[in-house]
């Protein structure tokens, strides 16, 4: 297959400002996700940026930067789905449409060594339409009522289960808005990178932080650090 690997990176964020090149467990950020997409098999790796600082740390990273986004598609109101569409018109004006496309958001790090490899590799004994990346979570979640004074439960109160005893049925599972694969035509009549027959890819726990506070910097800083310390120990041991 010909996957296209788009990585949006806006250079407006709000929450914590200029976070996509902040300096994380000794990277910018968005460096961290362009090293695991390069390090996959078979990824054509696209960074979508309107900023032209972002641009040249991700073009020294080793990702292909081949345009700055327009204005209009880097508001905070934009949508993610039309910044994906427009890498893919411009690969295809290239005459290299891909077949389908795994976006990465770097706003969620941490992927640990072969995930990228492990979805793509799913995607496709699978043959779904779409795959989204997903962490387990117990079924011990609660929604508030309309009115706000009859919440209900996501599992049955009278017969509470255990921990242990809860099977793979018994969880929910929660998009970790990091890892998408969905083919092209799914973002062609749907615009949307869920569609037809979806799967989920379920990852790690660790991998399932998404920045969006400075306290979600500060955990993502102690799982990529963690993370980086181990790769150093197993090179060294090689």
């Amino acid at each position: 297959m010909i996957i296209l690997c788009v990585i949006p990176v806006r250079g407006g964020s709000k929450g914590v400002p200029r976070k996509n090149i902040r300096p994380v467990a000794g990277k910018p950020l968005v460096v961290w996700t362009i090293e695991q997409a390069l390090s996959a098999s078979g990824l054509d790796v696209l960074v979508s940026t309107d900023d032209p600082e972002i641009a040249d740390v991700a073009r020294e990273a080793g990702a292909d930067v081949p345009f700055l986004r327009p204005a209009e598609l880097a508001q905070d109101t934009t949508a993610t789905e039309p910044v994906v569409r427009h890498a893919i018109d411009f690969r295809t004006a290239q005459g290299r449409r891909p077949e389908v496309v795994m976006l990465l958001q770097a706003t969620s790090p941490v992927r640990f060594h072969g995930t990228l490899d492990r979805a793509v590799e799913q995607f496709e004994r699978t043959a779904v339409d779409s795959l989204v990346g997903v962490v387990p979570q117990t079924p011990f979640l609660w929604t508030m009522g309309a009115d706000g004074e009859r919440p209900s439960a996501a599992y049955t109160v009278g017969r509470r289960p255990r921990r242990q005893d809860l099977g793979e049925q018994d969880y929910r599972y929660r998009e970790t808005g990091s890892l998408y694969l969905t083919r092209t035509d799914i973002y062609e009549q749907f615009d949307n990178r869920l569609g037809g027959r979806i799967g989920l890819f379920v990852m790690d726990e660790g991998e399932g932080i998404d920045v969006d506070t400075e306290l979600d910097l500060s955990i993502a800083e102690q799982q990529l650090s963690r993370f980086r310390k181990e790769l150093e120990g197993g090179d060294r041991a090689r």
